[in-house]
């Protein structure tokens, strides 16, 4: 077949026309979203347009974290109808035109990987009179925990696409992993507390620090200990798989409360293991209310202490203030989530945990499709897993 150099260039043109078009996008977006206590109904809405302040990313994953299973379970908040799932990630396929950057000031293109972090209101008072801890915003939000609204039903990440307005924080991560990054938010949790660790003066090389819940949280705690130098862990626990995990991640001893019941054996056991005084810090990351009595007796005088199991109410515990407290004279300090300007420090440790050859992906056990969300949540309940995650794919 003959071919003029009128019909060549026009097939040119046609082709890099063609290489410079968007994707289409889909009418409709996919969202399991939380109908009633214990239920998640897949369904269908109209995907908005995306306006010039906005982003839409395709989800390519969420991990579940045990606050969406204590919304699942009860809901707590009162935020029935809601599409869950704070923990996610995905590609970017509509940009608006004022978006030029994430929060962090990295340029951002349509294609780049993305997560996103709280939202804080602005104008409480600890807004307005403590910014330097956004994470105590009365008001804060954050993509999953936002009760549906007609305008915008993509607010959660379990759902094939997510819709972010005007106001949100978001980090380009394109060098992570998928795993890695649905993990980065579980992360962001751990790196606040270790921040919050530090400013009680009792944590440095030398410190031995024991890890009281070997569930993703205290798993992940484990592994940020490890990745700022402290080699002395101590992990407690009753599921020896976790156990073995927390080992793998850096713990250098681990006590199973199921082969020693007694708290007075427990503590025995934790003071042959610190030269009979007792941990210098603890971490207590179980939400459990007799584990948060029972860590106090582990700690030696003048160590310290960070509770960050009490993400909801799980109810209330019973300590001495004199023996617990005073007579130890214990420094202690409570961790709530965490800010967007930690961000950047929590993509510095996964890369560097990653780099000193923790696994930290094998914390993903359990992959779970939109419509398997319930059995997702039962995974979650049962621990047979460590994390569970939906993935769109």
């Amino acid at each position: 077949m003959d071919i003029d150099t009128n019909q060549i260039a026009d097939i040119v043109r046609s082709v890099l026309t063609n290489m410079d078009a968007p994707a289409e996008k889909p009418g409709m977006a996919r969202v399991a979203m939380l109908t009633a206590k214990r239920h998640f109904e897949v369904k269908e809405f109209p995907i908005p347009e995306t306006g010039d302040d906005d982003i839409l990313v395709k989800v390519e994953g969420c991990g579940v974290c045990g606050t969406d299973v204590h919304e699942w379970k009860g809901d707590p908040f009162g935020y029935i109808p809601l599409v869950l799932g704070h923990e996610g990630t995905g590609e970017i396929v509509e940009l608006g035109k004022n978006v030029k950057c994430d929060t962090q000031g990295h340029p951002i293109k349509v294609g780049d990987k993305l997560v996103t972090s709280v939202i804080c209101c602005n104008h409480c008072f600890n807004c307005r009179n403590h910014p330097e801890a956004p994470n105590l915003c009365e008001n804060q939000g954050i993509y999953g925990l936002i009760t549906d609204n007609e305008k915008n039903h993509l607010c959660g990440w379990f759902s094939t696409y997510l819709h972010i307005t005007k106001g949100s924080t978001f980090f380009v991560v394109n060098d992570l992993s998928l795993d890695q990054r649905m993990l980065l938010e579980p992360a962001a949790v751990t790196v606040h507390a270790l921040e919050q660790g530090k400013k009680t003066g009792r944590l440095n090389f030398n410190s031995k620090v024991l890890v009281q819940g070997c569930g993703p949280i205290g798993l992940m705690m484990v592994a940020t200990l490890r990745t700022m130098g402290i080699n002395k862990i101590i992990a407690v626990d009753g599921n020896e798989n976790r156990l073995a995990f927390a080992r793998r991640l850096g713990a250098g001893a681990t006590v199973n409360f199921r082969e020693l019941p007694t708290l007075e054996q427990r503590v025995e056991a934790v003071k042959g293991m610190t030269d009979g005084a007792g941990a210098d810090f603890a971490y207590q990351c179980t939400g459990n209310p007799q584990a948060a009595s029972d860590v106090y007796k582990y700690i030696r005088r003048g160590g310290g202490l960070c509770e960050m199991g009490f993400f909801v109410n799980n109810g209330e515990c019973t300590i001495n203030p004199h023996f617990d407290l005073c007579n130890k004279e214990i420094m202690l300090v409570g961790s709530w989530d965490y800010g967007a300007h930690e961000y950047p420090n929590t993509i510095a440790f996964m890369k560097r945990a990653t780099d000193m050859g923790l696994p930290i992906e094998e914390l993903i056990t359990h992959r779970y499709p939109l419509d398997k969300m319930n059995e997702a949540m039962e995974m979650n309940l049962s621990q047979k897993g460590i994390k569970i995650c939906y993935t769109a794919n």
